[in-house]
């Protein structure tokens, strides 16, 4: 009790900066990856103009590689979308956790608070408010926000730098790296039950032995059968708990 209370004296300053410094070491993906991607998009054919549109409105780099893959393989624009969509469907299952901190911040503050989502920024909220869940929305929102400032703008300006430097960064910097990197990074610590263990079996699973199937749409396949595998293995847990 005596930690709760302190925890709720947490001025928003204090957690925006808190939330700042914890955003930092996430440049040591974000750039990459942004490099990447501005190089890929170029290289796709794609403007500066349009890589920065695609950047500033999307924010979301899986979904934009996902978009930009299909795109260059030709594929149907209702199948680009689709897939895009199905790749981005985190982010609902991400405001859905969100809500019960974040819900009663405002129209506009949730908007900009949806807006600026990404994982990263998911990942230190999500945590942050397991430990402090007694905080003030004021000051939940502010480490929100402050997780973001170093997220999202590095990775504005590096899909820039990539695009703008397109094929003259040469191979051996091995920029992508940084997408497994991440998504092992966050996926990692937050495989907490035998539920999230089952389904990314199953996803990892279904995608290395649907990779026949054209334009990406294996991935769409894995991803359903490991959210029923969740949700069974989920389901099987409680009713066992019930007996």
């Amino acid at each position: 009790m005596k930690q709760a209370s302190m925890t709720d004296k947490i001025s928003p300053k204090t957690a925006f900066w808190r939330g700042f410094r914890q955003g930092l070491p996430f440049f040591l993906v974000i750039v990459p990856f942004g490099l990447l991607f501005g190089v890929a998009a170029t290289e796709a054919g794609l403007s500066l103009m349009e890589v920065m549109g695609f950047t500033v409105l999307v924010v979301a780099g899986a979904s934009q590689f996902t978009a930009l893959q299909l795109m260059t393989d030709h594929a149907p624009t209702v199948l680009v979308v689709l897939t895009s969509l199905a790749v981005n469907l985190r982010m609902a299952m991400y405001s859905a956790s969100l809500a019960p901190y974040l819900g009663k911040a405002g129209k506009g503050r949730i908007a900009m608070a949806s807006y600026l989502l990404t994982d990263q920024v998911f990942a230190l909220a999500a945590q942050e408010y397991e430990t402090h869940p007694k905080t003030s929305i004021q000051t939940k929102l502010a480490f929100y926000l402050g997780g973001c400032t170093p997220v999202v703008p590095l990775w504005y300006i590096a899909t820039f730098a990539g695009a703008w430097l397109g094929a003259a960064i040469p191979p051996e910097f091995a920029l992508d790296f940084a997408v497994p990197i991440t998504f092992l990074a966050m996926i990692g610590p937050a495989l907490r039950s035998l539920a999230h263990v089952a389904a990314a079996m199953v996803s990892v699973a279904g995608a290395l032995l649907l990779a026949f199937m054209p334009a990406g749409t294996g991935l769409l396949v894995a991803a359903l059968a490991a959210m029923v595998t969740g949700a069974q293995v989920e389901l099987w847990q409680a009713r066992r708990a019930a007996r």
